[in-house]
Formats: C-alpha cells, sequence, structure tokens
C-alpha cells in the first residue's frame, strides 16, 4: 500500500483524488493516476469510528446500489425485487475513453 500512494521512494504512481462521497456508513474516493490512464475507485466501511472493511477497483466502472427500505433510519429487511435505486456511479472510467469492465455494488 505505501508504493501505491508514494510513501516509498522512487513511486512512479500517486492517487489523485476526483471525488469523495459517504451516505451511511460508506465512503468512497474515485480518482486517477496523474497521467489519467488508470482509473481507481475505493470504498470503504466505516462502524464506530473504525474502518471494517475495504474494496478497490481499478480500471472499472462502479455503480453502487441500495437493496431494501430505509424507514425511519432503520434498515428493513423487506427488499424489492424490482428496485434497487443507484446511490453513486463512478465517472471517470467514462471521461478516460476507453471501455472498463463494469460492477453493482450494493449495500
Amino acid at each position: 500500500m505505501r508504493i501505491l500512494t508514494g510513501g516509498v521512494s522512487p513511486s512512479p504512481f500517486e492517487f489523485v483524488p476526483l471525488s469523495v462521497v459517504s451516505f451511511g456508513s460508506t465512503v468512497i474516493a474515485e480518482g486517477c493516476d496523474a497521467a489519467k490512464s488508470i482509473s481507481w475507485i475505493h470504498a470503504w466501511t466505516v462502524a464506530n469510528g473504525i474502518i471494517t472493511q475495504v474494496r478497490e477497483y481499478s480500471n472499472t466502472s462502479l455503480t453502487v446500489t441500495r437493496i431494501g427500505n430505509v424507514v425511519a433510519g432503520r434498515r428493513s429487511p423487506e427488499i424489492a425485487p424490482s428496485h434497487c435505486p443507484s446511490v453513486w456511479e463512478s465517472q471517470f472510467s467514462g471521461r478516460a475513453g476507453k471501455s472498463v469492465p463494469g460492477l453493482v455494488l450494493a449495500i
């Protein structure tokens, strides 16, 4: 990880964040390298101020959807079979002008 973040020299790769968003306990950061040839997305889950789960995607288009109903701040175990609203979609991979695989992250 220190090589990827530029903490170890020499490292030609450096993360350039383009956006950071959060919803609920999920935080997503999207960016690219300085040459804009590699896109990346980091998604992590935070509980009680501690990062409990990390996901990393490279050169991938990501759509985050919410599964289940949230009523009065509490999540319902009921799942609407035909409706999973998109809460976030990556932007950089489409601007890079290249075709990349697409994934759906369900939360």
